[in-house]
């Protein structure tokens, strides 16, 4: 069974482990992450809407960042949402999150009734690699992007994101953060359970 790990644990933990980003950003040029090919992409494969929040922001919760929908569609307020909910932070170049991805479309397709799941295509300034990732994966969950790496050092997440990174957001907004690499449905409902305080 994990433990919950305070904030500066995980951050170390994810430098450590995973894949991580370098403190090279993207430019201040705009990614789009809503072109038509991307639009045209994200509807063969399936993928849903993102659906916009409607809570204030919380202390301990997800950070006052707006995001764009990944594929077209409404930006959401990070603030704005509750839980119970699971966020994966990946990229089409991290090799821990594409073994994940169709573990997180499982626990979406069987539990998603319950715990929402919610992607996130974290720094990557090459969409079109990340949606056919998508849809190899056979992922449907909606999805975000932060291209500009907008979340990193947004609290609660950390000044270096290591990748996969997992966000459990609670029915009252607060927000536990833990290493993602999940290779088990079992294990990623494990995890839901204890940091969401979920019985799947």
């Amino acid at each position: 069974m994990r433990r919950v790990l305070p904030a500066a644990l995980v951050a170390a933990v994810l430098l450590l482990g995973g894949c991580t980003s370098d403190d090279t950003l993207p430019g201040e040029a705009k990614i789009d992450v809503d072109t038509p090919r991307l639009v045209e992409m994200k509807k063969d494969a399936g993928v849903a809407d993102c659906a916009p929040g409607d809570a204030a922001p919380v202390d301990g919760g997800l950070p006052a960042v707006t995001l764009p929908c990944f594929g077209g569609g409404p930006s959401v307020d990070l603030s704005s949402l509750r839980g119970p909910l699971v966020i994966n932070l990946f990229a089409a170049t991290c090799g821990p999150c594409r073994k994940e991805m169709p573990v997180l479309q499982q626990f979406h397709e069987r539990y998603g009734d319950q715990v929402g799941v919610l992607g996130v295509d974290y720094m990557d300034v090459q969409t079109e690699p990340a949606m056919q990732l998508v849809k190899r994966s056979g992922v449907t969950y909606p999805l975000l992007a932060d291209p500009q790496s907008d979340l990193q050092g947004a609290a609660p997440f950390p000044n270096l994101i290591g990748l996969p990174l997992f966000a459990f957001v609670a029915a009252d907004g607060t927000v536990q953060l833990a290493s993602g690499g999940v290779d088990s449905l079992d294990e990623l409902v494990e995890l839901a359970n204890d940091h969401l305080g979920t019985d799947l």
